[in-house]
């Protein structure tokens, strides 16, 4: 761990240093902060949001929980395990400068195990849920920095998403009810965020979703006989920090 700790550092250090020597303008004096090191590649020639460039972004959330007396929507756990993960794939094309034009792909799951009390009777309850999204969007890009290594983005998409859930419910031994569940989504929405460059094109950027219009049609069969179908549509206006995205991004061009 620690040899693979100081490769990381020197890496990151040495490769600004690299950058440095093929300048043509670059400093006389041999002597350099880490800041100048790391800044210098910012300040020749870096064009993150030019016209024609390319956009890569990645983002992923894991998330592991054992659940014990613990209120979980209808229903309390008394003992059990929830098993969830969300991966996010983005690619862009820069229409203009400081314009975008991309989609954003979406994977998901949420698995559930373990013993539940409802209606004052304890159940062994196993869920397993998954679901995509496709989201086409434009963003815009505004500088905050004279290098453009720090900036502020709005973000406008469209997205249709599909899930399905299955329920399975096991009372006294022999008694089993089985849900599933099918939810169809549209939503319109606007997502501003800001981008930073840590080291050359690579960036961390973090988006927060403030508005939004959303269609969701849900169908569901119990045992397969019982059918119900709900319309649901809302509006939402609101800085929820629980919709806070955090990913990696590499912008293609951007240092010619």
């Amino acid at each position: 761990m620690k040899a693979k700790g100081l490769f990381i550092y020197l890496f990151i250090f040495l490769l600004p240093l690299m950058v440095l020597a093929q300048d043509k303008e670059q400093k006389k004096d041999s002597t350099y902060t880490p800041y100048d090191l790391i800044s210098t590649y910012y300040n020749s020639k870096f064009k993150p949001f030019k016209k024609r460039n390319v956009y890569v972004g990645f983002a992923m959330s894991l998330e592991d929980r054992k659940l014990e007396n613990t209120d979980l929507l209808l229903r309390q756990v008394i003992d059990g395990n929830q098993n969830k993960y969300d991966l996010n794939l983005k690619g862009g094309y820069f229409i203009g400068n400081y314009a975008m034009l991309g989609v954003n792909l979406n994977y998901n799951q949420d698995k559930f195990s373990g013993l539940v009390l409802k209606d004052s009777d304890t159940i062994n309850s196993n869920t397993i849920s998954r679901g995509f999204a496709i989201t086409p969007f434009l963003r815009t890009a505004v500088p905050l920095t004279a290098n453009e290594r720090l900036s502020f983005f709005t973000e406008i998409g469209i997205t249709y998403g599909r899930s399905t859930s299955l329920t399975r419910d096991i009372s006294n031994m022999d008694e089993i009810n089985k849900t599933y569940t099918t939810n169809n989504r549209f939503r319109l929405g606007l997502s501003p965020g800001v981008t930073f460059f840590a080291m050359e094109n690579f960036a961390l950027e973090i988006g927060l979703n403030v508005l939004g219009y959303e269609i969701n049609k849900r169908e569901r069969t119990v045992n397969n006989t019982e059918e119900s179908k709900r319309t649901t549509q809302n509006v939402d206006f609101e800085i929820n920090i629980l919709s806070l995205q955090l990913g990696l991004a590499y912008y293609f061009g951007a240092g010619k």
